[in-house]
């Protein structure tokens, strides 16, 4: 798979997000004071250490994975309203499809980086003993990705987008909000403003796809749907 979450990551996080770790810094000291107060501020100074490396370290994977979704934009902005690839690309799948069933285009994007992410989260799973900073994973990981979603829309605020970007943006967008909801991301977190805008923007988006279109959406909503659940089982 093109997107991959390096290896040698896991026990580098395992390592750094272990509460053991800590532990072994101390032990490593040449002498602890044996002055209580002295002795304090030597153990705070090691805590404010790891707290600033793992909040290094989460900040660098967080840029990692959006990084990737960014390169999933880019592809889509190739399709933005009034672009000769766009008007091309139209043309030829409404001629062919009065002949052959077209598949669902821009499908194999959406589904290569949801599994990009499912992947990534099982490793950390697997590799990160340390709830908390998972926990914090986890919740700058969803956050900093509405955030460039709901930026690379609000870019298109004047544009219609293209049908194939619309269906690629509502499979991103559902099942990455369901991904991190069963992950134990916090309600608060998940439906955060920027979602709501998100949300909002594609079901407009589809409201307006589903007429002009004629079904073109293929029984790709923003809508709720036990459906789709039992086909991520």
């Amino acid at each position: 798979m093109e997107w991959e979450l390096p290896m040698q990551v896991s026990p580098a996080c395992s390592c750094m997000f272990s509460p053991a770790w800590a532990q072994q810094i101390a032990a490593c000291g040449v002498a602890v004071p044996v002055c209580p107060r002295v002795q304090h501020q030597y153990h705070s100074k090691i805590d404010e250490l790891i707290e600033e490396t793992v909040k290094e370290m989460i900040t660098l994977l967080v840029a990692k994975f959006v990084t990737i979704l960014e390169g999933v934009l880019a592809k889509l902005s190739r399709y933005d309203e009034g672009t000769l690839f766009s008007s091309f690309l139209s043309f030829t799948v409404k001629a062919a499809s009065k002949y052959v069933d077209v598949p669902k285009p821009g499908m194999d994007v959406a589904d290569a980086y949801v599994t990009f992410v499912r992947h990534s989260q099982d490793v950390l799973r697997d590799k990160v003993n340390e709830e908390m900073y998972i926990e914090r994973l986890f919740d700058q990981w969803y956050t900093s990705s509405m955030s460039v979603v709901c930026t690379w829309l609000t870019d298109r605020m004047d544009l219609q987008l293209h049908i194939y970007q619309l269906k690629t943006l509502i499979r991103i967008v559902k099942k990455t909000y369901r991904d991190f909801r069963l992950q134990g991301v916090l309600d608060s977190t998940l439906n955060s403003k920027t979602y709501e805008t998100i949300r909002n923007r594609l079901t407009v988006e589809e409201a307006t796809a589903s007429v002009s279109e004629g079904g073109g959406l293929q029984g790709i909503t923003m809508k709720d749907s036990d459906e789709e659940d039992e086909e991520d089982d």
